[in-house]
């Protein structure tokens, strides 16, 4: 079954992210078959607007924890020590690039967001022209507090160094409203008029040439497109390294003991520390 669902709508080029049981978790595969289905359209001379959304209950639950962080042994994200820093930039250059599948296609790229855009599915929804989230939606980047840094660096891109600062340095997550009015995203609506927002702003787009389009979004993103590649490199080499320190490490170590479940919920309120290794409470 293919993990990312691709169809046109007559003039959009509708992209589902389909891993609904998991939330649409990313593995190795949904970043390549992503950029595929964004190749797709952005070729086809029909496809004027790209819509993005994800199948189920969430937009992207983030990289799949129960696989990379919780087997045993190494994979493409957690290495055996010491590890290679060129071979992990590698894998995650090839799914930050993926993801900016969604920047660099010519067609204007809609995301579309509920339930959840959090860890590396807010690397994806952030990469779109434009997003749309639902109230109650979340999103956030909690893997700055341990195990990550967010390899499109597209938060200090929307937000400007210092709202992007309170968001890195907590790791919080906040509702689709808080992140309309912090200016991450475009807007919020209520969840039950989401569908139609992102029907009404794609609809109208799509009454565009294809070129003029292009040409908007080919110079709005040139303001900025080297900024942001270089601080991409320095993102990426940055999250193997968060992954590959000491507390990195012991947090890789406490998913295999306790389960990913509740290692996040001691990264995520700040119950553990990870430097000792141990919970804060327990030198009491």
């Amino acid at each position: 079954m293919s993990k990312v669902l691709y169809e046109k709508d007559g003039r959009i080029g509708r992209i589902t992210l389909n891993r609904p049981d998991v939330m649409n978790a990313i593995d190795d595969d949904l970043p390549r078959e992503l950029a595929a289905a964004v190749g797709r359209a952005d070729a086809d001379p029909g496809v004027h607007v790209i819509v993005l959304a994800g199948a189920g209950k969430a937009f992207c639950s983030g990289y799949d924890l129960a696989h990379y962080a919780e087997g045993n042994g190494p994979n493409k994200v957690v290495q055996e020590m010491p590890w290679d820093p060129m071979q992990d930039f590698q894998f995650m250059w090839a799914n930050t690039q993926n993801f900016m599948s969604l920047f660099w296609a010519m067609k204007p790229v809609v995301c579309k967001v509920h339930g959840f855009a959090v860890a590396g599915g807010s690397d994806i929804a952030l990469c779109a022209d434009l997003t749309i989230m639902g109230d109650s939606a979340q999103i956030g980047y909690m893997p700055t507090r341990v195990w990550g840094c967010p390899t499109t660096a597209m938060w200090v891109h929307r937000l400007g160094p210092e709202k992007a600062k309170r968001m890195m340095f907590t790791g919080d997550k906040i509702s689709g409203v808080e992140a309309a009015e912090m200016g991450l995203i475009l807007k919020s609506v209520p969840d039950d008029q989401l569908d139609d927002a992102v029907e009404a702003l794609a609809g109208r787009m799509a009454t565009v040439p294809i070129n003029q389009l292009a040409m908007q979004k080919m110079v709005i993103n040139s303001a900025v497109e080297e900024k942001i590649n270089q601080t991409q490199r320095l993102a990426t080499v940055f999250d193997g390294i968060t992954r590959h320190s000491p507390e990195g490490m012991n947090f890789k170590a406490r998913v295999e003991m306790v389960g990913w479940k509740q290692a996040v919920a001691e990264r995520d309120q700040g119950t553990f520390d990870w430097t000792r290794n141990q919970p804060f409470d327990s030198d009491k």
